[in-house]
């Protein structure tokens, strides 16, 4: 695959993870009510808009039996024996009872899920059409008070909150009270069918007519509903669920039709961008997966099924830890942790184990889900397989380790030559012959350095980087890097400053190439010369080490990606100092194996100090 291709993939999914952000954040914090209930009646999940319908927290509702916040025993028995036996409920009657002692009156829509014939869990929509009942009480009772005025009946649909309408058939005319005036952006109360008719969206004007044909042909009362969008004044499309009641004379005459409506728009732009981003998540390449911060994988996309080998119906409601190895577990705390800091973990590369107990390389990108309040929900995972890429990544490792130490054996060769020469001209060391030989020497230590740093890593990144600590003098690990730096530079002054009896528990080697390093770039980046500090001292403790230069510093901007692997700045001071970016990563890796972390302070034209601590031996 091409590069190009390779980006525009990866561009693709950074576009399906933001997808799957809104697709979390609308489940979560969406305004229709959801709540899940397992086998036992027992509530193992519902969304902040069912707790806010009922005035519980998530603590007072979830974890407890769905009955106790049922109004009507029967009722709820006769729902859950409905679902567990497959059936599908749509629109059922309700009574909740709210965390306030009153009642809302609610639909049900629901189905449930099964795992092995064995039923899990249901997924239940709530609709609360409590002002919708409230208002049919009313209306009746108003309709028995004051008979069938049409002025009483006009005032009495002014005062309800819902959209009613009155379509009188005799007099060819609907009226509309001031709420339902005001879904539909009408400007009059009063209007004929056909007035109406326009105002419908072209797609749905045949069901309305032939809704109303077969309402007249009935020739009894008779309840409906249905669901219609309208074209506004201000060119936008609403969506209208409509209901009501017919009204036949003694001779079947059709007299009048009253109603309601609801504007549901925002239900059904829900529902289509739910679609929407359930379509591209089922269609991303990685793996994305949600759970409980228990660790409860609550979501499975088809590439997760492909990833790890489990459909979602044998891994939904199973604890995350099944795929995780086991001397990897612990890994699941730390993100945890993460998460309930409010913070991501990106790219976060570990190992998987897929349902054949295979282990896979996967890079990992895990966000907490948040609501409203900024309270932590669940975790989103993806999850993205890295196997070929590890693979190519030891192969290459390995070359690099085959080829560094087929490069030592040449080299220690060249080194000892020229340390032969050198003794044999040292006689007279302004000679020709002495000079060469010498210059041999310093470039065949930077070629060592160089094939060292390459070792270490190949090391670093297969993960074999070995620590051996012991206690030594941290001052003749000075003199040591000194006497290396003074062969390549006899423009800077190199002081030591440091306690000749401070002792630290470290690996001498390891610690050895930090400082030629450190030093190394001391002098790269200082080439008017100067002095070149390197010292430590005790503090808190630690021994705090650092190695400062007169340099041309470093910007902001570059400090930040300074310790990355194979990073060189870019400037025009240092467009011609060589190196390969990965001398300051190593020493970064070094010491993260020490337990500390290296920092910089630099300032451009000023210089840099690079400085550390490291545990003290007494």
């Amino acid at each position: 695959m091409s590069n190009q291709n390779t980006i525009l993939i990866e561009k693709e999914n950074d576009k399906l993870r933001e997808r799957l952000d809104e697709l979390s954040d609308f489940i979560e914090n969406g305004s229709v009510p959801l709540h899940r209930v397992n086998g036992e009646g027992i509530i193992v999940w519902a969304n902040q808009a069912e707790l806010d319908l009922l005035g519980y927290d998530k603590e007072e509702y979830v974890g407890l039996p769905i009955s106790h916040f049922h109004h009507d025993a029967e009722v709820i028995r006769e729902i859950l024996h409905r679902l567990t036996n497959n059936e599908i409920l749509d629109d059922f009657p309700a009574k909740l009872k709210c965390k306030d002692g009153s009642i809302r009156y609610v639909t049900i829509s629901s189905s449930a899920f099964f795992k092995d014939g064995v039923f899990v869990h249901s997924r239940c929509f709530t609709k609360d059409v409590t002002p919708l009942i409230k208002e049919e009480e009313r209306k009746n009772k108003l309709l028995l008070l004051l008979e069938k005025s049409e002025e009483r009946l006009r005032l009495a649909i002014q005062a309800t909150h819902l959209g009613t309408w009155d379509w009188d058939f005799e007099a060819n005319q609907i009226l509309f009270s001031d709420q339902a005036m005001n879904i539909m952006s009408l400007t009059s109360y009063r209007l004929n069918y056909e007035s109406i008719l326009k105002l419908i969206h072209a797609d749905d004007v045949l069901n309305i007519n032939q809704t109303f044909k077969n309402l007249r042909e009935s020739k009894t009362d008779s309840h409906f509903e249905f669901e219609c969008r309208i074209c506004k004044s201000d060119q936008s499309t609403a969506w209208l669920k409509v209901q009501g009641s017919t009204y036949f004379s003694e001779v079947k005459s059709l007299q009048r039709i009253i109603g309601s409506m609801i504007d549901i728009t925002e239900f059904k732009n829900a529902e289509a961008k739910n679609a929407e981003l359930v379509a591209i998540i089922n269609s991303s390449n990685d793996a994305i997966v949600g759970k409980t911060l228990n660790g409860v994988i609550t979501s499975w996309n088809y590439a997760a099924e492909e990833m790890f080998g489990y459909t979602a119906d044998e891994i939904i409601g199973e604890s995350v830890l099944q795929l995780i190895p086991e001397d990897r577990k612990n890994e699941e705390n730390y993100i945890i942790e993460r998460i309930k800091s409010k913070e991501s973990v990106k790219h976060f590369e570990t190992k998987r184990l897929t349902k054949d107990n295979k282990l896979i390389d996967v890079s990992l990108t895990i966000s907490p889900i948040k609501n409203d309040e900024g309270k932590i929900l669940g975790v989103s995972k993806i999850a993205r397989d890295i196997t070929e890429k590890k693979q190519a990544e030891r192969r290459k490792n390995d070359f690099v380790s085959i080829v560094s130490h087929e490069l030592k054996t040449p080299l220690t060769s060249m080194l000892l030559y020229s340390q032969v020469l050198q003794a044999r001209f040292k006689i007279k060391p302004e000679d020709f012959e002495y000079q060469i030989s010498s210059k041999i020497e310093i470039q065949t230590k930077k070629m060592v350095s160089m094939v060292d740093d390459f070792l270490s890593l190949a090391r670093i990144e297969e993960g074999k980087l070995q620590i051996r600590k012991d206690v030594f003098l941290l001052s003749e690990l000075f003199l040591e890097a000194r006497n290396e730096a003074e062969l390549i530079s006899s423009n800077h002054s190199i002081k030591i400053s440091c306690s000749e009896t401070t002792r630290i528990f470290a690996d001498r080697d390891k610690m050895g190439q930090v400082f030629t390093n450190l030093l190394s770039n001391a002098i790269k980046y200082s080439p008017s010369g100067g002095t070149i500090n390197i010292g430590c001292k005790e503090k808190e403790g630690r021994i705090l080490v650092y190695v400062s230069d007169e340099g041309i510093g470093i910007s902001k901007n570059d400090q930040k990606n300074l310790f990355d692997r194979f990073y060189r700045v870019e400037s025009p001071e240092s467009a011609t100092i060589s190196g390969f970016g990965i001398g300051l990563y190593i020493v970064a890796e070094i010491l993260r194996y020490h337990n500390t972390e290296i920092e910089v302070k630099s300032h451009k034209g000023i210089g840099t100090i690079f400085r550390f601590y490291l545990d003290q031996q007494l």
